[in-house]
């Protein structure tokens, strides 16, 4: 089944319910209309039923679903957003909320973890439902859906002075419509101790037909310095489209990073990470975290444990020149940054290593 136009797609859950939601309302003005989603089922797709899939759902844009071999489920890529049975499996020590965020709201919707930087989460929708995802099982609470519903945010940055980094999250910052994002980062600048605005985001590479003139308008059209992280862990993500849409944001004078999650049976080979890092170089974009999983309920087959992460690590420092290698990290509910355990070069590897930045 195809559903056409992302906001028939969404729907709200009851008052009280803070699981894994999407738009308030069918008819909801503020999101970007130009997704179309797939769900496989029998006869569609892969022609597979799609088991313990009731409270997070697949979800997949059609354009990307249309690249993958669903006749695999091995596949790299299949791999990351196909729902398995598996997910279901209860696993000692993989919890729905292994980060612990709602201890961090200071308004709606907005988060402060870290020194000098804040996070809005903008939205719990995204373009694609990574089975891997921290927040699969919720958010800390509702989200704000207006402009106005975000003035208590805004209103708490302003009596923060240490905040000079805003971060767009949610969900995926960039479902929304151009129109809203413009209006809300023209609120947020004109707070002036903030200087910097983040967003991260899969769009470029599920929907690189995302990056338009609208938005680049939108990244650009302030004093805050604009910076893109993008969410990607596989090299065959990144299509002749994605690629064209990373160039787009490069030539705007946006700042691109990366960020991806060490994933069982996705990226945990040495060649494989390496060809990733590779071309995202080629794309103008700076490797920037690795990512250990983190440990939410349904994920655990995707797990691999720090001492082969840290090997993996080495070899990859071996391969590629400094730059090109990301920090792996974690992260630790109450630390003051991520903790990184590698990065950079193989000397500077070590079995202890810890740093939190």
């Amino acid at each position: 089944m195809v559903v056409n136009g992302l906001r028939s797609d969404y729907t709200s859950p009851p008052a009280a319910d803070h699981r894994f939601s999407d738009a308030p309302s069918s008819d909801h003005a503020d999101y970007w209309p130009g997704l179309r989603h797939r769900a496989i089922g029998p006869g569609s797709g892969g022609g597979r039923e799609m088991p313990g899939e009731t409270s997070f759902p697949f979800r997949l844009p059609e354009r990307f679903a249309n690249r993958l071999r669903w006749d695999n489920p091995e596949d790299p890529l299949v791999r990351q957003f196909l729902p398995i049975p598996e997910e279901s499996r209860v696993v000692p020590g993989f919890v729905a909320e292994p980060l612990a965020e709602r201890h961090f709201l200071r308004a709606p919707g907005l988060l402060h973890k870290y020194h000098g930087r804040a996070m809005l989460l903008l939205t719990s929708g995204c373009a694609v439902h990574c089975r891997f995802c921290f927040r699969r099982h919720g958010y800390p609470r509702e989200i704000p859906h207006t402009l106005a519903g975000w003035e208590p945010a805004c209103l708490w940055l302003e009596r923060e002075a240490s905040i000079t980094e805003i971060i767009f999250s949610g969900g995926d910052p960039w479902i929304l419509a151009d129109a809203f994002l413009t209006a809300l980062t023209h609120r947020l600048a004109r707070i002036p101790h903030l200087k910097r605005l983040r967003i991260h985001t899969r769009m470029p590479v599920v929907a690189p037909e995302r990056v338009g003139e609208g938005l680049i308008t939108t990244l650009t059209a302030t004093r805050l310095q604009p910076l893109v992280v993008i969410h990607v862990n596989h090299p065959d993500e990144l299509d002749p489209a994605a690629t064209l849409a990373l160039a787009r944001l490069s030539a705007a004078g946006v700042s691109l990073f990366s960020q991806s999650v060490l994933l069982r049976g996705v990226n945990d080979r040495v060649e494989i990470l390496e060809k990733l890092y590779t071309r995202l170089l080629d794309s103008r974009v700076v490797p920037y975290y690795l990512h250990l999983l983190d440990p939410v309920a349904g994920s655990a087959h995707f797990h691999i444990p720090e001492t082969e992460a840290r090997s993996l690590m080495v070899a990859l420092a071996a391969r590629l020149p400094g730059y090109a290698v990301p920090r792996l990290a974690r992260e630790i509910p109450g630390a003051p940054g991520k903790v990184v355990l590698a990065a950079a070069s193989p000397e500077k590897i070590h079995p202890g290593a810890e740093s939190p930045v």
